[in-house]
C-alpha cells in the first residue's frame, strides 16, 4: 500500500504538497523533522515538540543501540513509551555515524564492524541487524543500511560503495518480508552515487523498482560546496519516482530546505536547529542572529517580532545574551524552543504558499536572506 499522497503540484517548479500515512497519524509534507538522537530532543520536552505541531522526530538507531540498548527498549516496547513519545518516529540506520567514525570501523560484504565511541567495544551492523533493531525500537519509518562516501573520492570506489549499498538494500528488504507482521514499520531505501552523475542516476533507477515504501537522497550534506550540493540535489531528485515520499537526510539550513522543496523533496531532517541554539545561533525569517555578540546587551525586543514561543513572548534579546553569557542552561532551552518553532513555522509557510500558488514569490523573497549570518 502506498503510503504518500501528491494532493498539490506547484505550477512552476517540481515542489509539491502531500500526506503521509504513518503508524501514529497523518503528517503534512514538506515536512522537517527535529532530531531527537538519544531518544530526546535536546533541551526541550517532548509534549513542548508535540505542541508546537511537530508529529514526526528523528531517532539514531546507531546511539539508540549502545544506549540505553535493545534490551532495555524491548523491555519498554519501544521507544515510544520508552520516551513518552506519542507521535511518529523516524530511525535513521546508523550507516552516517559510522561513516563519521573512520579510525573504528570496516566496511565488509557482511556489514560494518566498529568500535563503539562509549567504550570501545566492538559490534556488527548487517542489513538484517539493523532492521531488526528498528523493529525493537518500533520505528514508524526505518532506514536501510547504506555505505556514505566523502567527496573527491574516485570513481570506482564510489561505484563499489554504491553497489554495496544496493546488496544490503536488497537484503534489508528480503528481512523485513521475513519478519511479516512483526515488522510494523515503513522501510525506505537509499540512493547514493556520490558525486558521479552516472552513478546517482543508476542508483535512482534501482531503488525506483524496488518495493521500499520511500526513497531517501543520501550522500549530500557531507563535505562538498553549495555549487556541488544544488547541482547534485536536482540531478538526483529529477531521477527519483514522485510516486514516494522522497526524503533528503541531514539538510537543516532554511535556505537549503527551501530549495530542496523546489527540487520535490517531502521531508528533511538536522541537528542544526538544537545545535546552533544550544550555541546561541538563533534563527529568524532575516537569517541567523548570533546572541552572544555585545549589541544584544541593552536591546529590549524579542528575538524575533511576532513568533510565539516562549522566549520572544517573555524575555528579550538582552535578557537571553546574558543567559548565554552567563552560561545558564535556561539560555539552551529558550533557544532551542525558538529555533523549534521556527523550523515548524517556516514548513507551515512552505506548505501555505504551495496551497495558494505562490511559491515562487515566497522562494524568491526568502532564500537569500534565510542563509545569512546576522
Amino acid at each position: 500500500m502506498n503510503i504518500f499522497v501528491e494532493t498539490h503540484r506547484d505550477r512552476t517548479s517540481a515542489a509539491r504538497l502531500g500526506l503521509l500515512t504513518l503508524g501514529h497519524g497523518v503528517v503534512e509534507t514538506p515536512v522537517f523533522m527535529p532530531v531527537g538522537t538519544a531518544a530526546t530532543v535536546k533541551g526541550i520536552f517532548h509534549r513542548d515538540v508535540a505542541a508546537i505541531g511537530y508529529n514526526l522526530i528523528l531517532g539514531n538507531t546507531y546511539h539508540l543501540y549502545l544506549r540505553p540498548g535493545e534490551a532495555v527498549l524491548d523491555h519498554f516496547g519501544g521507544l515510544h513509551a520508552f520516551s513518552s513519545w506519542q507521535g511518529n518516529l523516524l530511525t535513521d540506520s546508523g550507516g552516517f555515524q559510522v561513516f563519521s567514525l573512520p579510525g573504528l570501523r570496516k566496511i565488509e560484504e557482511t556489514g560494518v564492524a566498529f568500535q563503539s565511541h562509549i567504550d570501545g567495544n566492538r559490534h556488527l551492523f548487517t542489513p538484517e541487524s539493523v532492521v531488526e533493531t528498528q523493529r525493537i525500537i518500533g520505528s514508524d519509518i526505518a532506514m536501510v543500511l547504506d555505505v556514505c562516501t566523502p567527496p573527491e573520492i574516485t570513481y570506482k570506489k564510489a561505484r563499489e560503495a554504491m553497489e554495496l549499498t544496493h546488496r544490503w538494500a536488497q537484503r534489508a528488504l528480503d528481512h523485513r518480508d521475513q519478519l511479516g507482521e512483526r515488522f510494523t514499520g515503513k522501510l525506505f531505501g537509499i540512493v547514493q552515487g556520490n558525486f558521479y552523475e552516472d552513478l546517482r542516476s543508476e542508483s535512482a533507477a534501482f531503488f525506483n523498482e524496488m518495493a521500499f515504501d520511500g526513497i531517501a537522497i543520501g550522500g549530500l550534506s557531507v563535505g562538498e560546496t553549495k555549487e556541488e550540493f544544488s547541482h547534485y540535489l536536482a540531478h538526483t531528485a529529477s531521477r527519483v519516482t514522485r510516486e514516494k515520499p522522497r526524503y533528503v537526510m541531514g539538510i537543516g539550513s532554511p535556505d537549503y530546505i527551501l530549495e530542496a522543496v523546489e527540487q520535490g523533496i517531502d521531508m528533511f531532517d538536522c541537528v542544526l536547529a538544537t545545535r546552533m541554539a544550544r550555541n546561541g545561533s538563533l534563527f529568524t525569517r532575516d537569517g541567523v542572529i548570533t546572541m552572544k555578540k555585545a549589541i544584544h546587551k541593552f536591546d529590549r525586543g524579542p528575538v524575533e517580532e511576532g513568533c510565539p514561543c516562549l522566549a520572544c513572548t517573555t524575555y528579550s534579546r538582552a535578557y537571553l545574551h546574558h543567559l548565554f553569557k552567563a552560561g545558564e542552561m535556561l539560555a539552551m532551552r529558550l533557544a532551542v524552543m525558538h529555533n523549534i518553532y521556527f523550523y515548524n513555522t517556516l514548513m507551515e509557510k512552505i506548505r501555505y504558499s504551495l496551497e495558494q500558488g505562490s511559491f515562487d514569490t515566497f522562494y524568491l523573497e526568502n532564500v537569500e536572506k534565510l542563509g545569512q549570518r546576522i
